[in-house]
């Protein structure tokens, strides 16, 4: 849609004199204005059609001159033969991407009736995995806890569908990267390939911190393998591809196009169980349409490269007439950080990354009072995190940091939520030495310590309601 302001203006027409008429003039000048107009209309408009009768041809108006009866027209026989930069990246990248099938166990009741029985009044399997009449939860080895909830009835059934990409082939596997909320609690995986192949996928590893996830399939059927671009060397206004299954695999393979709004672009990582936020994503903004569906998909460049894969979007419900309409906002995790995050869940499974061994509240939470009375640090500081407690290996409190200190920096990155102490931290890796900058009441410190804690190693700590560091 074009967005330049049309002006439109009406010619000035210069000033005229008026003039007064001698009696008897109105008359003279009617006739001849009467006589002129029918003598030039005449000469006129007859010099006119004939001029046009044998000089303009039918091309030049754009119209077809046909004697052919009514109700026998005809497709032309034109067609366009185009070739464009998005065709040709769609063409390199198309057979890489699949669809990713979550498949997981159907819930059956002591009746022998599925989870659809809530449809008759049976009730049906609430969100936390407890029944919605029984009250019943699963327990943590798989069996109920009660002889009358639900239980597993053993067969598998299609829970989700998202999208992925195929970037490497090797040892007889094909490896494809995804996001993890497309395989989060699956009891079985398949991929469906661009011709139509379904074949059962392996998860090798999954990261929820930066919604990644890698599976491994058969390489037999497969053709095609996506490489990656390098996302730092993107910019705003660059066109860019979008490719998944948007609403299942029905429309698998879709491709939508746009332009990079903002190369980088913070937001918030929210706990799906807890809503708290726990830490924070740099990510790739574009207005090509992304869907349901879409999650995992590659967002490519014009030259077929995988800059990004797609993860969310914004979107505001249309029951809500109060808020803003949202469009043309989708995000996508960079390139650069992908290929850093599936290389270490190739080669381990995992992402080992540091920890303080501590657990912390967001600043803003305590009262005023309780920040005068309790942590007693200065009017002056509005933004931090509060060491609340210690896990039993804290490498933190080896190094003198204190119940209700004040984390205020991490290394050289100001710190003002427990968001940014996460997003903070995890740029470094294990062995780094970091300096901690942080208020003991009124006093500011620093102390530096070597990060030998891994996440895995936290143990229990002394505030079950804070966040482990």
């Amino acid at each position: 849609m074009d967005n330049n302001n049309q002006n439109f203006e009406q010619p000035t027409q210069a000033p005229q004199t008026t003039r007064r008429a001698p009696k008897g003039g109105l008359m003279r000048v009617a006739v001849v204005a009467a006589v002129a107009a029918l003598v030039g209309g005449g000469v006129g408009g007859g010099v006119a059609y004939w001029y046009a009768s044998n000089n303009t041809s039918s091309a030049n108006l754009g119209v077809v001159n046909t004697t052919a009866k009514s109700g026998t027209t005809q497709v032309s026989n034109v067609s366009v033969n185009q070739s464009s930069a998005s065709q040709t990246a769609f063409a390199k990248v198309e057979k890489a991407v699949v669809s990713v099938i979550n498949l997981q166990k159907a819930q059956q009741t002591s009746s022998g009736l599925d989870a659809f029985g809530g449809l008759f009044g049976y009730g049906s399997d609430s969100s936390d995995g407890t029944d919605a009449n029984s009250g019943a939860s699963q327990s943590t080895d798989g069996s109920d806890s009660s002889s009358d909830s639900s239980s597993d009835s053993g067969s598998l059934e299609e829970y989700s569908e998202g999208s992925g990409v195929i970037y490497q082939k090797k040892d007889g596997k094909a490896y494809i990267v995804t996001n993890n909320h497309v395989v989060a609690d699956s009891d079985a995986l398949e991929v469906l390939l661009s011709d139509g192949t379904k074949l059962t996928a392996k998860l090798v590893g999954t990261d929820s911190e930066t919604d990644l996830a890698v599976l491994s399939i058969n390489a037999d059927k497969v053709t095609t393998v996506a490489s990656f671009g390098d996302s730092s060397k993107i910019a705003a206004g660059q066109t860019v591809l979008a490719i998944g299954s948007p609403l299942g695999s029905q429309y698998a393979t879709s491709v939508t196009q746009g332009i990079i709004s903002a190369t980088s672009r913070t937001v918030d990582v929210t706990d799906e169980d807890t809503g708290t936020t726990t830490g924070q994503a740099t990510v790739i903004q574009t207005d090509a349409a992304i869907n349901s569906g879409n999650s995992g998909g590659p967002l490519i460049n014009l030259s077929g490269q995988v800059i990004g894969i797609n993860s969310m979007k914004l979107s505001s419900s249309s029951s809500d007439s109060s808020t803003a309409t949202i469009e043309g906002m989708g995000f996508a995790i960079p390139s650069d950080e992908v290929v850093s995050i599936i290389n270490q869940l190739v080669a381990n499974g995992k992402v080992v990354r540091p920890a303080l061994g501590v657990t912390v509240r967001d600043l803003s939470s305590v009262s005023s009072e309780q920040q005068s009375s309790i942590l007693k640090i200065p009017s002056s500081v509005t933004g931090g995190v509060v060491v609340a407690g210690f896990t039993n290996t804290s490498i933190a409190k080896k190094a003198g940091i204190k119940q209700y200190d004040v984390i205020t920096g991490i290394g050289d990155t100001k710190v003002t939520s427990i968001a940014e102490l996460h997003t903070a931290l995890y740029k470094y890796s294990i062995g780094d030495t970091v300096k901690i900058t942080f208020y003991h009441q009124s006093e500011k410190k620093t102390v530096s310590l070597k990060l030998s804690q891994t996440t895995e190693q936290l143990t229990d700590s002394s505030s079950a309601s804070s966040s482990n560091q």
